[in-house]
Parts: C-alpha cells; sequence; structure tokens
C-alpha cells in the first residue's frame, strides 16, 4: 500500500473560516484517497487549529510537514495549491526527493507504480 501526502492550502484571506474550509477540504480528498486504497496523510486534519487565528510563525509547522512529507511515497496536490508557500515548499521537497506528484483529482490507484507529476 502506498502512502499519500495530501498538501494544498491551509490559511486563508477569510481567517479562521477559510483554514477551516480549506482542512474541509483536504480532508475530503484524503477520504477519497484512502477510499481508492492508500493509506493517507493529511497535515490538514493533523495539526488543524493548532495554530489560532493570530499565530503568524508556520516555520514549525511546515518543518513537520516537509519531514511527515519524505517518508510518504506519493504527493497529492490539491487545487489552488500554487497559492500556498507551504504547499510550494511541500512540492519543491517532493521533487526533490523523487516522490511521484499528482494533481487532485488525477491521482491513479494505488497499485500504479509508473509515471509520475
Amino acid at each position: 500500500m502506498l502512502v499519500a501526502f495530501v498538501s494544498g492550502k491551509y490559511r486563508s484571506i477569510e481567517g479562521v473560516w477559510g483554514a477551516h474550509k480549506n482542512i474541509e477540504a483536504a480532508r475530503v480528498v484524503a477520504r477519497k484517497l484512502w477510499d481508492m486504497g492508500y493509506a493517507v496523510i493529511c497535515p490538514h486534519s493533523n495539526t488543524a487549529h493548532f495554530d489560532g487565528p493570530d499565530y503568524e510563525d508556520a516555520a514549525m509547522w511546515l518543518e513537520g510537514d516537509l519531514e511527515i512529507l519524505r517518508r510518504c511515497d506519493v504527493v497529492v496536490m490539491l487545487p489552488g495549491w500554487k497559492e500556498s508557500r507551504g504547499a510550494v515548499a511541500e512540492h519543491a521537497e517532493a521533487r526533490r526527493t523523487g516522490k511521484l506528484i499528482y494533481e487532485w483529482p488525477a491521482v491513479p490507484l494505488a497499485g500504479f507504480c509508473g509515471g509520475g507529476e
């Protein structure tokens, strides 16, 4: 079973409500990936609202996410990921470490062993 890492926007200009919507969107995709046969790490759910609305130092969360990403097989990029500094950093780390990268919803079944990005 391949382990998939979900990467996408967390923060939002809408504040806590926008972050909540981004967390929920990532959670929905994570569930669909589980249904496809992947084991899934969804950092949005892992640290949902740990930061609080005024927390400005996202470096700690990102470094932890990057460490988890390094241990995964596949990185699934959510729509709009290029608008997120964190997701852009996760994409760069996935490329650097040779992970398979897919853009949601174009993700093959877990048994698929070819191609990336």
